[in-house]
């Protein structure tokens, strides 16, 4: 059996992530997986079987990843001063909306309304990725990121994360990097 190149095995996993969309035989992946291949940037796709009773989206994916909780980082939508802001962060602690704010020069955060969260990214709660989003949005990733190689963020869905670089996530997203976690 031939070994696979790395671009092979990214666009297996990227089909595989999700089984519903595609035809011939060949799948497409999320948004963000098919961003991911199209931009050429490393990355690996993780998936687990997603527990619905499980109080925390983002601690169910690093205890089935078997990865620290600092390395996987839940995507959060938030309203600033009006405008959807998204921001990653560890699951591990939570979002300073303060921080946030200030992080793209604005005055007032406050979590953004699930459904509106939903409808402006494609994606839903609990699978929202900073990646592959309908609608562009400012994103700010938690300065921690660059303390690791890799970090884990949603791949598109609840049960599928995709491990990479934080630089890459950034350049991808146009993220700024502040220190917008706590704890």
């Amino acid at each position: 059996m031939a070994k696979k190149s790395k671009k092979q095995q990214q666009e297996e996993g990227a089909r595989e992530a999700h089984p519903k969309k595609g035809g011939g035989g060949r799948r497409a992946g999320t948004p963000a997986t098919v961003a991911l291949t199209a931009a050429g940037v490393d990355f690996t796709v993780h998936s687990y079987d997603h527990d619905p009773a499980h109080p925390s989206y983002g601690e169910e994916a690093a205890e089935a990843m078997g990865v620290s909780p600092d390395r996987v980082f839940k995507t959060l939508v938030a309203d600033v001063d009006g405008t959807l802001t998204v921001a990653v962060v560890p699951v591990s602690g939570s979002l300073d909306l303060k921080a946030l704010a200030a992080a793209v020069g604005g005055k007032r955060a406050a979590m953004a309304d699930p459904a509106h969260a939903e409808r402006t990214t494609g994606y839903v709660r609990g699978g929202i990725s900073p990646l592959g989003q309908r609608k562009k949005l400012p994103t700010v990733l938690d300065d921690s990121a660059g303390a690791h190689d890799t970090i884990c963020v949603s791949a598109g869905r609840r049960g599928l994360e995709v491990e990479l670089a934080p630089g890459d996530l950034a350049a991808l997203t146009g993220a700024v990097l502040a220190p917008i976690g706590r704890g």
